[in-house]
């Protein structure tokens, strides 16, 4: 059993802290600037409320949850580490490279794991996607194609997301960040051929659309779009092999029931062999990913997922950021 310590109590600390209860873990300590947020979480777990995150650092605890806007996220998880505690800090895990190379140096010198939440990679389709490819199943990878987004809602562009001093980007940080670190996983370290990071429809200083052209050592490409005006809330990862295509749609909620698709491919060509796989809700990405964590912790290992893939995605979102027109 690890005992836990949460900082940043909204929506996502929230289902951290159930992820790790429901795995039998201890949520101990959590910390946010707004005591009743704070007091909310701690009475769901019996744990110990501070408005002071160093408090949680300090505090007898294995695991650290960093769960804030994205400003914060480094300073918070380096002080963690340099504790001694393991950190799970969410993406994009520092709103720069420089914030996130130092995380990585971090973790490296004072021997303690990060593991950064792209929980999308533990989504019950794209888990059994990986596997199937890792498998054989589709042949060698060609191409990915993947777009994702959602509509924003009324006053979206006041909140904290459309900040660039808070969110280090727009939608590229936001959504098109797990479109890389998924297309990453699938097909390695990856080069930008292009990129485009524009503001299409909200009156903001940050991006809601980003398009970009990926590609793998191997020739194979990604082609990805991540959008705030996507009025119908979409999700839909394609993976074409040389034999067969894997399509990931909708991840629950509103994004409409997570399923997959093998498309394989027959000798005769023509009309393929279909199978279909749906994953209703709830969605169980949160606890997979946490049980990776604590099963890395223990065997000592990198886990899915680490500091060094965000490092990776931050570079590859920096340069679409340079490019762009001044």
């Amino acid at each position: 059993m690890m005992r836990v310590g949460v900082i940043g109590c909204g929506l996502i600390g929230g289902k951290r802290a159930e992820a790790a209860r429901r795995g039998g873990h201890q949520v101990a300590i959590v910390a946010d600037l707004i005591p009743e947020r704070a007091q909310a979480l701690a009475a769901a777990h019996r744990a110990l409320a501070v408005t002071d995150w160093r408090k949680v650092v300090a505090a007898d605890i294995d695991i650290v949850i960093v769960a804030t806007l994205h400003q914060a996220l480094a300073e918070i998880a380096g002080a963690a580490v340099a504790a001694g505690k393991h950190v799970l800090v969410e993406k994009p895990a520092g709103s720069t490279l420089a914030e996130t190379q130092a995380l990585q140096q971090a973790s490296q010198k004072h021997q303690r794991l990060v593991k950064v939440g792209f929980n999308h990679r533990f989504h019950p389709g794209i888990l059994k996607a990986r596997r199937l490819v890792a498998e054989g199943a589709v042949g060698p990878l060609m191409f990915l194609r993947a777009r994702y987004g959602h509509g924003g809602r009324k006053g979206y562009e006041k909140e904290w997301r459309c900040d660039p001093t808070l969110s280090g980007g727009g939608e590229l940080v936001d959504q098109g960040s797990h479109l890389i670190d998924l297309s990453r996983a699938l097909l390695g370290d990856l080069t930008l051929d292009y990129g485009a990071a524009v503001t299409c429809y909200w009156p903001i200083a940050v991006d809601d659309n980003c398009f970009l052209a990926l590609r793998s050592g191997s020739g194979a490409m990604a082609w990805l779009h991540a959008s705030w005006s996507e009025w119908k809330n979409t999700f839909s990862f394609e993976i074409y092999g040389k034999t067969g295509k894997l399509t990931i749609d909708g991840l629950g909620g509103s994004y409409g029931v997570e399923r997959l698709t093998h498309h394989k491919m027959l000798e005769e060509m023509g009309p393929p062999e279909t199978t279909i796989w749906e994953y209703p809700f709830p969605d169980t990405s949160w606890d997979i990913e946490f049980s990776e964590f604590v099963d890395a912790i223990g065997e000592r290992r990198q886990p899915d997922g680490n500091i060094d893939d965000a490092v990776a995605m931050h570079a590859l979102i920096d340069l679409v950021y340079a490019r762009q027109p001044r």
